[in-house]
């Protein structure tokens, strides 16, 4: 090859690196964007840039066209080789989701990457916005932000004198995982009136003992419903305040285990099933 020849590929390549480097920065929008997390993919197709997506990460499911995407790994594995031929010019992970030592050999290979927040129910609209932004799709995020802010804003408004309900919200059976007060799950449910009986763990999915539970004895018992022998499981013990009033119940995995525009989906038939619930409490204690 001639030395023009090889001037002419450095040059193209530095022009491409910079091209990255600007959609980063902002001041070009992104149009080849790898999703490392579930939520981030279909955040991306509600704010309007799903045709701009060229992989996704396992589990990338919704809407139906994000199953069509070309995979490139998951949270903690990523396939670099095959990411590096894609040559995106955006590649985004999720803040509470994408293991740290992915993160930093995406930088390494100086990768144009991007962290998104999403760690709570207003987190939803600011991600919307941030992905539109990066896209050049911001009319339709911040469509989608601002019909979300409405539609949480009315549950708030229609929940907030709901009398206090205490909830166990169980992730897995085996082992026994839950919640604690800085998971969306645990916001979904304070929303709605009730109380997280481990809100005060440290960790944001902690494993807790059935004994643990059977001392805080929750009025409620929820969990997902892609964990179908959960609350049969419960029905073993009888004194167990929720076990008593029939308050065992499940509920869509999907709308609330992501934080996207979904969890008010979720939200939705969580603050039904707890109204459920305090009438059954009050026809037990009658």
């Amino acid at each position: 090859m001639g030395w023009s020849a090889r001037l002419g590929r450095s040059v193209a390549g530095l022009a491409a690196a910079l091209a990255a480097c600007a959609a980063v920065a902002g001041s070009l929008p992104a149009r080849r964007i790898v999703s490392l997390a579930p939520n981030i993919t279909e955040l991306l197709y509600t704010a309007g840039a799903g045709d701009r997506l060229i992989a996704a990460v396992e589990y990338s499911d919704f809407p139906a066209a994000a199953r069509r995407l070309p995979r490139i790994g998951d949270a903690f594995r990523v396939d670099y080789e095959r990411l590096l031929e894609l040559e995106p010019d955006l590649v985004i992970t999720w803040q509470d989701g994408t293991a740290p030592s992915v993160v930093a050999e995406l930088r390494r290979l100086k990768l144009p990457v991007r962290e998104l927040r999403v760690s709570g129910l207003d987190d939803v609209a600011t991600a919307l916005r941030e992905l539109g932004a990066w896209a050049g799709t911001s009319a339709q995020a911040d469509e989608a932000a601002a019909e979300y802010l409405r539609r949480l804003a009315a549950l708030r408004a229609a929940h907030a004198s709901d009398p206090p309900v205490t909830v166990f919200f169980e992730i897995s059976e085996t082992p026994l995982y839950t919640v604690n007060d800085r998971h969306p799950i645990s916001e979904v449910i304070r929303l709605c009136g009730g109380r997280n009986v481990f809100a005060d763990l440290g960790e944001l999915a902690p494993a807790v003992g059935i004994e643990s539970v059977l001392a805080r004895d929750p009025q409620v018992i929820l969990a997902a419903d892609d964990e179908p022998r959960a609350l049969e499981y419960w029905r073993r013990w009888p004194r167990l305040a929720a076990v008593r009033a029939g308050n065992l119940y499940t509920v869509s995995s999907d709308r609330i285990s992501r934080a996207t525009v979904r969890l008010l989906d979720g939200a939705e038939q969580v603050c039904e099933l707890l109204a459920e619930a305090r009438a059954r409490r009050h026809d037990v204690a009658r």
